[in-house]
């Protein structure tokens, strides 16, 4: 009678928590998926069916070899078969990076201790979704800038994201209304978005405006805009740059953090790899591409059949070059 073969079913490609530990080591160390592989004296392909979920085989020998990696590096093992649940394929609402985490804590700070924050980052890094998040909260008001502007319509943006009736009188009438609010209603914040267009070599008469309604009222305000909004702080308006109570320069996503945003869906471990370096790279990575690719993924799997199986569909560097062609980047 013929020897028995034990089968080790795949479980719908999903990874176990120790496949997850190395990952998140891999992108602390910086390293590739053909690095590990080299390192732990295993295939590329079998590595990478293991840390997809997809190993057919017997995995003890190449959890052993996992294990040994971790511990050589001073981490702790997970759990070698404990398999991370599927979660639903759905985009967290908000993702709490380094950034966002600087951004609140400045506009908190500045709202309990009426003080004035200064935020900077390059288009893309998640600026203006954090602050329009953290707007939500009571007391807060948060008004958008554009090219645009003149003084009239930003004093016109503040009254209404106040509530307050819309004035027919001199600039200096209704800035002096809206001290008069934030005197009576103490504990606002005053949000600033991209006041960078507010600035120009040639007039600072906007941005003396929030000046004026920062120094002679009690409310905490934040200004924020792309990187060259600190050159132009220091180099136009003096007078507001040496009020400065809170700095946060953005960095953009970290690798971990790119991998907890994508945590609900079944990314190969080669397409996670792409989807990090978008977010990641020096020259043009950031959240924004990131989502955007993301949305177009989803919409290719919508008009996909369902996996038969019922597993979570496996997202591919394919897909995303597909994801990637909807798109002008």
């Amino acid at each position: 009678m013929a020897e028995a073969v034990a089968l080790y079913p795949i479980q719908g490609g999903t990874p176990t928590a120790l496949a997850m530990q190395v990952k998140n080591l891999m992108d602390e160390k910086g390293m590739t998926i053909t690095e590990l592989a080299r390192t732990i004296n295993y295939s590329r392909p079998a590595l990478s069916q293991y840390l997809n979920g997809k190993y057919p085989s017997d995995p003890t020998e190449i959890e052993e070899a996992i294990m040994n990696f971790i511990t050589s590096h001073g981490g702790e093992v997970a759990a070698t078969s404990e398999r991370i649940a599927a979660a639903p394929m759905v985009k967290p609402a908000f993702i709490e990076s380094r950034d966002a985490t600087a951004i609140i804590g400045a506009c908190q700070s500045c709202q309990a201790y009426t003080g004035l924050g200064i935020v900077v980052g390059k288009s893309g890094f998640g600026k203006t979704h954090t602050l329009k998040y953290y707007a939500r909260q009571p007391k807060v008001a948060y008004i958008e800038c554009d090219d645009t502007m003149g003084q009239r319509d930003l004093v016109k943006a503040i009254e209404k994201a106040l509530g307050l009736p819309i004035s027919y009188g001199t600039i200096w009438e209704r800035v002096n209304g809206i001290r008069e609010f934030f005197n009576v209603n103490q504990g606002y914040l005053l949000i600033i978005d991209e006041a960078d267009k507010l600035v120009s070599k040639y007039s600072q008469k906007k941005m003396e405006i929030l000046r004026a309604i920062f120094d002679q009222s009690d409310v905490g305000m934040i200004i924020a805009g792309e990187p060259k909004l600190e050159a132009q702080i220091k180099g136009y308006i003096s007078r507001f740059a040496n009020r400065v109570d809170f700095y946060v320069a953005l960095k953009g996503l970290s690798a971990n953090e790119v991998r907890g945003y994508l945590s609900s869906f079944n990314f190969e471990e080669e397409a996670i790899q792409e989807m990090i370096a978008r977010a990641t790279n020096p020259k043009n990575g950031c959240f924004r591409l990131l989502d955007r690719t993301l949305n177009n993924i989803l919409r290719i799997m919508s008009m996909r059949s369902p996996d038969p199986s019922g597993g979570a569909p496996s997202i591919t560097t394919d897909m995303i070059a597909k994801a990637s062609n909807m798109m002008m980047l």
